[in-house]
This record gives C-alpha cells, sequence and structure tokens, in this order.
C-alpha cells in the first residue's frame, strides 16, 4: 500500500516537473520568436526642459503646502 503510493507520488510529480520544463522551453522560444519578429524600438533618453522641472517643483510645493494645511 505504502509502495503504491510512493509510486503515484513519483509519477504524478514527475508529470508535472515534465509539464513545468516543456512550459518554460516552449515560453523561451515564444520569446525569441517575438523578439525576432516584433523588436522593441528603442528611445532617446528623453531630457527634460527647466519648464518640465519647475511644473515638478511646483507641484510637489503644492502636495507639500496641503499636507501641512490638511
Amino acid at each position: 500500500m505504502i509502495l503504491e503510493s510512493i509510486k503515484y507520488m513519483i509519477l504524478g510529480m514527475g508529470i508535472v516537473f515534465i509539464f513545468l520544463y516543456l512550459m518554460v522551453i516552449v515560453l523561451d522560444w515564444q520569446h525569441k520568436l517575438v523578439e525576432k519578429y516584433f523588436p522593441e524600438a528603442e528611445e532617446e533618453p528623453k531630457t527634460s526642459s527647466r519648464k518640465d522641472k519647475l511644473k515638478k517643483v511646483a507641484a510637489i510645493t503644492a502636495a507639500i503646502h496641503h499636507m501641512k494645511n490638511s
């Protein structure tokens, strides 16, 4: 009885291991296929202007002021 349960446990764990291994292989293959036919467009880093920086500072200052007065 114990040996039979161990046999089924090993069988079940083996099936799960094989399924997960195949899933990793298929997902790796899919990743390579997508990268080959649909490459990501590389964007240049956007430099923020002085005006954008001042807007960020104003938003942070307004948030701090609102938090202190609440």
